[in-house]
């Protein structure tokens, strides 16, 4: 009845147990719930009063399905200032964080090729993968390494299928962050082996220890790594769905496209906001 591929993805663990708290919640449960990335506070007063001005100004049509264009200034200012990305505002296209994942898993991977990802992850780099028919091969974290991904932990998983590499720092759930020396060593690996990186980046402003490094920053990596980011996090805009990734312009162009074909563009009052 239902398409094979389905039969290698399973449900999203941490949303079955998010709404499964939210079930339990409803029924007078009191419940601590340890499931999804949600912030402790709430958004900011200055982002939800922008959005009210939105919705009272009538913002409320298609966008550009990259985003509207101050925006996407506005975010690639942000990269090059924080990230040291060398990006413009042409790279940058304006999605759900997961989103732009899922896309990039679609327009990378084909059938047979392996993605590299750790083996402590969320899961849903794994899922997208096999979404897209790629075969997943996981990097071995370890407490010996506070559970980084290391430079030969990936190298140890490369072969000539390899198309893609999935770098998490700081990580989800294990909060590593890549030292400087992990970052070139997976650089030099991605050069000398012409592979691409998917750079999630959304926890960078929750760096408690060590300094975060994109990876895009590094020589001959912004024209062979998709960083994606967003607002969620930071700005505790989790139900929002808003985020972007930054792509060299030839796999921009390929994820745009298959927004035009998905959801079109992020809602529009919130990218004003």
């Amino acid at each position: 009845m239902f398409a094979r591929r389905m039969e290698n993805v399973p449900e999203s663990g941490t949303v079955k147990i998010a709404n499964l708290v939210s079930k339990l919640k409803a029924e007078g449960v009191d419940i601590i719930s340890f499931s999804m990335g949600e912030p402790d506070f709430h958004t900011p007063d200055n982002i939800k009063d922008a959005c009210a001005r939105s919705l009272d100004n009538d913002f409320t049509y298609y966008t550009p399905s990259a985003g509207i264009p101050e925006l996407r200034k506005v975010v690639s200012q942000r990269c090059r200032r924080i990230n040291n990305i060398p990006c413009e505002a042409s790279n940058i296209l304006i999605t759900p964080t997961k989103q732009a994942i899922f896309m990039t898993m679609l327009a990378m991977v084909d059938d047979g090729d392996e993605v590299v990802i750790p083996d402590i992850a969320w899961g849903t780099f794994e899922a997208c993968a096999k979404l897209a028919g790629g075969k997943v091969r996981h990097a071995e974290l370890s407490s010996e390494k506070a559970f980084r991904m290391t430079p030969e932990s990936i190298a140890e998983k490369i072969t000539k299928k390899t198309k893609l590499v999935v770098l998490n720092s700081p990580s989800n759930p294990c909060g590593a962050v890549l030292t400087k020396e992990d970052v070139k060593g997976v650089a030099d690996l991605a050069n000398d082996h012409d592979l691409f990186v998917l750079a999630d980046e959304i926890y960078d402003q929750l760096v408690f220890e060590g300094e975060h490094l994109s990876i895009s920053s590094f020589d001959g990596m912004f024209d062979r790594t998709i960083t994606v980011n967003g607002f969620s996090k930071t700005y505790a805009m989790t139900g929002w769905r808003a985020g972007w990734a930054v792509a060299p312009m030839p796999i921009f162009k390929e994820l745009n496209k298959l927004q035009t074909q998905s959801i079109t563009c992020v809602t529009s009052f919130v990218q004003q906001a």
